[in-house]
This record gives C-alpha cells, structure tokens and sequence, in this order.
C-alpha cells in the first residue's frame, strides 16, 4: 500500500495536521502507538493566535464549550512579570483554559468526521526513503508489516524517532539543573487568602529565593487547582521513583516556607484525564537543524523543544501544522509551484526561534539573586512603556511572525472552515475575478461589500494575507507564487 502522507504521532499537532491535509484532497494515514487516547495530563491551555487561527477552522467553539469568537485576555505574564492589557489597542493575545485532552478529543472527532484512518496501536519503528517514496515498518496489534508514503510527517514528539532515523540534528542546551513538580489539588480557602495575602497572585510565576511557584484554578472544577513548584540544585530524586502529592508539598516548604494542606483533586470529567501528579527534571531548548530532508518533514515537538513558560508551546505547533497542511496538500495535488514546501521551514523556524529566545530569557528572570532581582526591577519599568508593552504581547501571542498580515476577522462567516485559498473582491469590481480566473479550480473568489480598503484580497488558507490591492499590480505574480500557474 502507498499512502499520500503518513503522519507519525496522534496528538494535537498530527491530528490537526491530518485534518488540513483531508480538506485539502489528500489521504493522510495516522500512525499512534497509544491503543486510545492518552489521559495523562499535559497542556493544560492554549495561548496566542492559535485561537484565531482554530476559530478560521470552526474549532474555537468546541473546545471553549460556548458561541462566538475568543476574547483578548486582560493579563498575562512575562518571566513572572504581570502584563496589564486591558488597555493596549488592539490586544493581540488570547488565552483559552483547557485540558490537552478535550484538545486531542475535538480534533480527533473532527479528523474522524473528514475521513482521516487513525491506525491506534500502530507504532513506526524502522524507516527507509527513495526518490519515489518513503518505506515504512510498523508495528501494530497483529504483527509488524511495511508502508509506502509519498511523505512522512513526524509529529512524535521531544525524542522523534522520525528525526533520528533521518540524521537530522538536534542542536541546543539541556539544562539539568532544575526540578519542576506539580499537581491538581485542592487548596483551603485559608491557604489561597494566605498566598494573596503575601503578594503571591494566581496565574504568575511567582519567584522566591528557593524557586518559583505557580498555582491556577482548573477549569469547570471548583476548588481544583494545578499547584506547581520548581526550583533548582536540589537533590535529584532516583529514577524511578513515584512522584507523590508529599514531594510536592515537601518542595513547597522549601520554596515557600510554609506547610501546602494539599489534597489531590478528585478525578475530573472523563475527557480531561485524571489528576495531575508529575514530575520533570530538566529543560530542553532545541531546533532541528532542518525541518525537512527530502520527503520527510517534522512537526511540532519533533522540530523543536523549549521551556513551557508562558505556555507557547501548542501556539507554535498547531500553527506549524496550519501552516505545512495546505503546502503539503498542493504539492501532492500536483499545482504547487516550485519551492512551495520549503516555505514551510522558512516561514516557521524563525518563529520557533523567537520562543526559544523568550522562554529562555523568561527562564532566566525567575532565576535566583540579586542580579536577576536587578533585572527585573528594569523590567517593570519598561512594562510601563505602551510600545515595550505591544511589542512582549505579541512575542507571547506569535503575532510577531514575518510572514504576512493576519487577517483577523473573516469578512464571510465560515471563510476559511474548508482549508482553501480565498481572493476576496470589491462587490461590482471585476478586474481581480478576471484576473483570477486561471485559479479557479484552487481559489475561491468571495464578493464582499466595496468598502474603503484594497479592491481585491488574497488570503492563503492558513489566514495570512498574500496581497492586497487593486488587482492591476501584483495580483496574478501573487497567484502564481503561492498557487501555482494558472489553468
């Protein structure tokens, strides 16, 4: 069997990409080593314009369980650092509470619902490629057998076999010095006024001499909260051993001085997973060298690991899946023009950059003595600066990408729930629909009121706009660049 694009790993970034491909014509395959969907909890939330971008899909309001668009956020934080948003016009960050796996559950019913074959069990051990093709062993519940793809796709996460198979490297720093443990439990009421009372919010970072700890109210769970302490050039705990909700309060004292009354949160609804009790030595900052070699490419954690603070790290995966799909899909569909794919990696790896860069410098911020302390008197002062203050928004938001404008709102409800190119024309104006009419087997032309802006408006399917003007300049070199030449 030869399948289109094999994609290795069925989580939230293969299974969305699995959902681009299929709007797009294509087949994808998806191989999960899982026998179902994991309950262990992970990402407890999405940040940035990944919001949007899953709104274009008509995914925001599944996972938000209500109608209607996201709403900017009014506070965030930086390296600890509160950021005051409510009055930056426009806001450009969202923030949604949700447990990774409703997100797995959303997009694995939708993936289902486009006709995407979810092999579950299915494990990718061996791989192999050619000029025509990539071979694939696999292992799955009745033995081990052999598959051919067009391309391969590794979405297997931090330690991808996907990226070792194909000797793409690795490079970045582990730092092994830090331990972070954390929990869903319940905090006394008397425990949550004590913290408030000593300056140490909800939702922040919050750094003591010892380490830092965190803690935030889990969502639709009462009383529930994920409590989290980390700290560093502690002693290490053997391999092995049970991470236990005594570790944590034990860590707890040590950074905070105080005695956490901790229970463990009850069992939460069955498609949030069970409570949290977790422990991670270590922090990995690492890009892949390249994010493709020949018919291979990587996605999400497979291209990239870094710190998750500030939580960016589904923002910057998910948008690595919108982002491939569409490229991916016209390439197989035989109209991408030369080099299409490669914009990938051009595109996103500057991103992936970026994160690396601010969690690292978020990272450093926490960090213990008087220096850092220093740094972050510094800090707030320049918070305190309307430009400094959009500028770290749209570093946390991944709104800073340079690859083109966002078009924020869809002029057409539904514009974009079908993956495809949309050139977007003044009512009565039919320069920019002659102009295009080569395309119109890959492009839909959207009539829209004639308004004060640009004539004519071409968006790629993942929301960014190619051009925008009066359709006499530019547009068809637009067309042609992105879509491919016209039939």
């Amino acid at each position: 069997m030869t399948a289109d694009v094999v994609i290795s790993g069925g989580g939230p970034n293969g299974l969305l990409l699995a959902c681009e491909l299929r709007l797009g014509g294509v087949h994808p395959v998806v191989l999960e080593k899982l026998p179902e969907r994991s309950t262990v909890p992970r990402a407890n939330g999405l940040v940035g314009r990944v919001l949007e971008a899953l709104d274009h899909r008509g995914l925001y309001e599944p996972l938000a369980g209500r109608p209607g668009p996201p709403d900017p956020t009014p506070f965030f934080t930086f390296g600890g650092l509160q950021l005051d948003l409510r009055n930056l016009d426009p806001n450009p960050l969202h923030t949604l509470l949700v447990p990774q796996a409703r997100i797995e559950q959303v997009l694995e019913e939708r993936a289902l619902e486009l006709g995407v074959e979810i092999r579950r069990g299915h494990e990718l051990t061996a791989l192999r490629q050619d000029a025509d093709a990539v071979t694939l062993d696999v292992s799955g519940p009745e033995g081990g057998y052999r598959l051919r793809a067009r391309h391969l796709v590794g979405a297997d996460g931090g330690h991808s076999l996907v990226r070792k198979q194909t000797g793409i490297g690795f490079p970045g720093i582990t730092d092994d010095r830090v331990t972070s443990r954390a929990a869903h439990a319940v905090v006394p009421e008397a425990l949550l006024a004590e913290l408030a009372g000593r300056g140490l919010p909800p939702f922040f970072h919050n750094r003591l001499p010892g380490g830092s700890f965190t803690y935030a109210q889990m969502p639709h769970r009462p009383g529930v909260h994920i409590v989290s302490v980390t700290e560093g050039d502690h002693p290490p705990v053997p391999d092995g051993t049970p991470m236990t909700l005594g570790e944590l309060r034990d860590a707890a004292h040590r950074v905070l001085g105080t005695d956490l009354a901790l229970v463990l949160g009850e069992p939460p609804a069955s498609d949030a997973g069970p409570p949290m009790l977790r422990r991670t030595t270590g922090v990995n900052s690492r890009q892949a060298d390249t994010y493709r070699s020949g018919r291979v490419l990587l996605l999400g954690d497979a291209a990239h690991v870094h710190s998750a603070m500030g939580g960016p790290g589904l923002n910057l995966g998910l948008q690595d899946a919108l982002n491939l799909g569409w490229k991916l899909a016209a390439e197989i569909n035989g109209w991408a023009p030369p080099g299409l794919v490669d914009t990938y990696e051009s595109e996103r790896a500057p991103v992936s950059r970026r994160v690396l860069m601010h969690t690292r410098a978020q990272s450093a911020l926490v960090a213990p003595g008087d220096n850092i302390t220093a740094l972050r008197e510094l800090f707030t002062e320049l918070l305190g600066d309307t430009g400094t203050l959009r500028r770290i928004a749209a570093l946390m938001a991944g709104t800073d990408v340079p690859y083109g404008r966002w078009l924020s709102t869809a002029p057409v409800p539904g514009l974009l729930w079908r993956a495809r190119p949309a050139l977007l024309t003044s009512t009565g104006d039919g320069r920019a629909a002659a102009v295009a009419a080569g395309w119109k087997d890959r492009v839909d032309l959207v009539p829209v009121p004639r308004g004060p802006g640009p004539v004519a408006v071409l968006v790629r399917p993942d929301g960014y706009v190619a051009y925008e003007g009066d359709a006499s300049d530019g547009l068809r070199e637009a067309l042609t660049r992105w879509f491919g030449d016209e039939r």
